[in-house]
């Protein structure tokens, strides 16, 4: 697998479904400002909600036309016809927990201030990348602004000295334990 994080901020995502594992696609999508239109005969009221556009019929492989990002959140049958219409496209399709049709895996995701951590488990074992989620989520401490600033500070220092990349590392260490230090 090939970790990425994809920016969609107003590029158009379509989600096949109009179940509870589609609605629980949305709000990240959302979040991230992409342009979404959900396509399912059956829709829940939790997937009707402002910023998407919500086509009430079975999927179309026109549907796909102009998407940047697939969500396939429907029967495998249907998740099946959506990976055939995408690979025509040349798009990467998020087969929700449904590895054969899927050509990618979203994992489980921790957001803290600026960092983000995803952990996949290839599509294998999605209830094992949720509690190494959740582990992660308590792992990370609450005070990462402060980590962020320390960095911010030490870095324009080491573009001013011309620190080599390599020395970096080793120094950002010592200026973040130094902020736990006792006085």
């Amino acid at each position: 697998m090939y970790p990425t994080f994809l920016r969609l901020t107003g590029r158009h995502v379509v989600v096949v479904g109009g179940g509870a594992v589609a609605a629980s696609k949305l709000e990240a999508l959302l979040a991230e400002g992409a342009s979404v239109t959900l396509v399912a005969p059956d829709v829940r009221a939790e997937c009707e909600r402002a910023g998407v556009r919500i086509v009430r019929r079975p999927f179309e492989p026109g549907d796909l036309d102009e998407a940047w990002w697939v969500v396939a959140a429907a029967p495998p049958e249907v998740n099946r016809a959506v990976l055939a219409a995408a690979e025509a496209r040349r798009l990467w399709v998020n087969a929700v927990d449904d590895p054969p049709n899927a050509t990618a895996y979203l994992g489980g995701v921790v957001r803290k201030s600026d960092v983000t951590v995803a952990i996949s488990t290839g599509g294998r074992a999605p209830a094992l990348a949720g509690l190494l989620r959740e582990a992660f989520e308590v792992w990370l401490p609450d005070d990462l602004d402060r980590w962020f600033q320390a960095a911010d500070e030490a870095r324009r220092e080491w573009k001013r000295d011309q620190v080599p990349m390599e020395g970096r590392r080793p120094k950002l260490l010592e200026t973040l334990n130094r902020l736990y230090e006792q006085h």
